[in-house]
């Protein structure tokens, strides 16, 4: 296993230092007609990979939506998971308003019945796997007609019409690494070299119930928003994960009980800036990526590089030791992780490296 962690290790961090700066454009978009029964697809390099058929279409939005949705752009994603999209439309009294996309099969309390566009599939594929776009992405209605429209509160997607999403590459750093202590360092791996971002408020502990890691694979992301990073260390059809969050979430309604038990890491700003709803870890980045069970149909659209490179891959460290996956921790266990010293989350990076 340890030879398989070092090539890990070294195909993220030495290939993507040497990806190609001019191949940071539009890499695919996603296109989802607002009508029932209609195939919604995936353009890539000019071709068009089917993602699900329309199953239900919205007929309003989602307000107030969950807290952390107030932290994102007008417009754009503002949570990408394994089960579910959320898209902002706008901020109102200091709360956000949101449409949704999910899965037929799925668990997604954040998603309320006719608020959401719901796709024929399972939770972890397709757009909610490999095809999954990073919080930030820009949201756009097509009419009949070819017109684009921004995505707006007062202005839903109606039948007939198309929402599309732009998804594009960005030029992310390689990894995080976390010291899981208080006060901890919380520090970016880039081009750059090192750069301390955050320290530790409160060490993760234990693992608890978060259903979306039903769709994911033990040491990948379950789902990032500009509050929160889910990180599953269930297998593939069980529930079990841990949260990171932002200090300033602790003042979220919803999050009251993180400041008491052991399954959510907090971070707090060095500098002043919030971490929620800013890069590089609750915005811009962190996608879930193709799960172990991905559908290979898919799969086979992408390069070798992309299959690899977009999975938001999670290391640790137990008692300082060697890095290894996280130790697999299936539903509530308050004493899981208290061995774990450090973390480590590789972004995901779909651009191809330079070829001799």
């Amino acid at each position: 296993m340890y030879r398989y962690l070092l090539f890990l290790t070294l195909f993220f961090s030495t290939l993507q230092a040497s990806v190609s700066k001019a191949e940071a454009d539009l890499r695919w978009d996603v296109e989802i007609p607002i009508s029932v029964g209609s195939q919604a697809f995936v353009d890539f390099e000019d071709r068009k990979i089917p993602i699900g058929k329309v199953m239900k279409i919205p007929n309003s939005s989602r307000y107030p939506a969950y807290t952390a949705s107030a932290w994102g752009k007008p417009g754009r994603v503002c949570a990408s998971a394994v089960n579910a999209i959320h898209m902002l439309l706008s901020v109102e009294k200091g709360k956000g308003r949101t449409i949704s996309l999910i899965p037929s099969e799925t668990v997604a309390p954040a998603a309320t019945p006719g608020t959401a566009i719901v796709l024929d599939g399972k939770g972890g594929t397709g757009i909610f796997g490999a095809w999954a776009p990073p919080i930030g992405t820009p949201v756009t209605i097509r009419n009949s007609e070819g017109t684009e429209r921004p995505l707006k509160a007062d202005d839903l997607p109606q039948e007939g019409e198309t929402l599309k999403l732009r998804v594009e590459t960005s030029d992310p750093p390689v990894f995080v690494e976390i010291e899981n202590h208080p006060g901890g360092r919380v520090s970016t791996l880039s081009e750059q070299g090192y750069r301390t971002i955050a320290k530790v408020v409160r060490p993760v502990g234990g693992t608890g119930r978060f259903g979306g890691t039903l769709y994911q694979s033990v040491s990948r992301l379950r789902a990032n928003h500009t509050g929160v990073i889910d990180i599953s260390t269930s297998p593939y059809g069980k529930i079990g994960g841990f949260q990171i969050v932002p200090l300033k979430h602790g003042d979220s309604p919803e999050m009251a009980s993180m400041w008491h038990m052991t399954q959510w890491m907090i971070l707090a700003p060095l500098d002043g800036v919030p971490l929620a709803g800013n890069p590089p870890l609750f915005d811009g980045y962190l996608v879930p990526g193709p799960i172990q069970v991905e559908d290979q149909d898919r799969l086979n659209f992408l390069s070798l590089w992309a299959k690899y490179g977009r999975r938001s891959l999670a290391l640790c460290r137990i008692d300082g030791g060697p890095w290894r996956f996280l130790p697999e921790s299936i539903g509530r266990n308050d004493n899981s992780l208290k061995s774990l010293t450090h973390l480590r989350i590789y972004f995901p990076d779909d651009r191809e490296p330079l070829k001799d």
